[in-house]
């Protein structure tokens, strides 16, 4: 265990040299166990992404990109018609793997940025293969100095002693490393403030009870499950002084999407006068939205709701709605952390500076 502030080691995803593929912590399974599973192919990736081996915007962004990598790795030996085939028919299967979180879409677009640049040059494949494995190696490093980044900056926002709710999972296990809200937590913990930390179960999939909970006891910060329906209470009750949440995407007003349920939360921090903070990288921003309505909402599977792993607890034949996601209006947002900076009462002005 490591103590309380200490620099985290989980890592969600991570390249062997030694064999040459990616391997990922199974999310399905914790906090019951812990098994690495590995991938060597942008299909094995995709699927990865849509089953929620790795979940949370940023990670899933780092392994598309990874995927990609692989998947130019798989195919150096053949001809040059048949590699850019193939890649062409990988990035459009990493593409339809999940449809809400941007970062998924901004590491393709990147990723596919170098792959034009190495071939315009002309480059042997395995050359082209080597620099698009450089790039994932990058993408995943940015991420993780945006993430410290983003707690140095949020862990200023929270009072000396506070008790802080969250909802879902944003942290080392949703990024490369670190975590965007957990992030400004361990942030905070190690610049010394006495933070204790609410957990919201997140149903139907359980993020919070099963992953963020997970990794704030692998830290000795203290930790407090509820179920979703209890904010409202524990709020009522002066038990939260500030709430931070994570981002699958941010529109270019402020607007942005997380985890179903984050609204709920939102609107009764804004009853209670409780500081709502979104914690989230630029790759996260998508300003080509100009707000949350146009944000694509994810439908998942009936059975998530009906019932968890082999447990069941509604008749299988009832009706059911499954938004993995809902969209938060910028009004309620106190103050959007980013590698950038603060931005309070986001808006398209300010969010924009973020770009200048």
């Amino acid at each position: 265990m490591a103590s309380a502030g200490a620099p985290l080691t989980i890592e969600p995803l991570r390249w062997n040299e030694g064999s040459g593929h990616i391997e990922m912590i199974d999310q399905r399974v914790l906090p019951a166990r812990f098994e690495l599973l590995t991938y060597d192919s942008a299909a094995g990736v995709a699927d990865a992404i849509r089953t929620m081996v790795v979940r949370g915007a940023p990670a899933i962004g780092c392994a598309a990109a990874y995927g990609m990598a692989l998947e130019a790795r798989r195919l150096q030996h053949l001809g040059s018609a048949a590699f850019i085939a193939g890649m062409n028919a990988a990035f459009e299967l990493l593409a339809q793997s999940r449809p809400t979180a941007v970062n998924l879409f901004w590491a393709l677009t990147r990723m596919r940025a170098v792959l034009a640049v190495a071939q315009g040059q002309p480059q042997p494949l395995p050359v082209i293969a080597g620099t698009l494995l450089q790039e994932a190696h990058g993408i995943l490093a940015e991420d993780v100095r945006a993430n410290r980044a983003m707690g140095a900056y949020g862990a200023v926002l929270l009072p000396p002693t506070a008790q802080v709710l969250t909802h879902c999972n944003a942290g080392a296990l949703a990024t490369a490393g670190y975590g965007t809200a957990l992030g400004v937590i361990r942030s905070a913990v190690g610049a010394g403030k006495r933070i204790s930390v609410i957990v919201d179960e997140t149903r139907p999939f359980l993020q919070g009870a099963r992953l963020t909970v997970w990794e704030l006891q692998q830290e000795n910060i203290p930790v407090t499950l509820i179920t979703d329906n209890m904010a409202g209470h524990m709020m009522q009750q002066g038990a939260v002084n500030a709430v931070i949440v994570g981002a699958d995407r941010v529109a270019a007003n402020g607007d942005f999407a997380n985890k179903i349920g984050t609204y709920m939360v939102a609107v009764l921090a804004h009853r209670h006068g409780i500081p709502f903070y979104v914690a989230a990288p630029l790759s996260t921003i998508d300003r080509q939205l100009a707000s949350g309505q146009e944000i694509p909402i994810e439908e998942r599977a009936a059975a998530e709701v009906r019932g968890y792993a082999e447990l069941r607890w509604a008749p299988a034949d009832v009706a059911v709605r499954n938004p993995a996601f809902d969209v938060t209006p910028a009004e309620l947002v106190t103050a959007l952390i980013t590698e950038k900076g603060v931005v309070r009462s986001p808006s398209a002005a300010g969010i924009a500076a973020l770009f200048d």
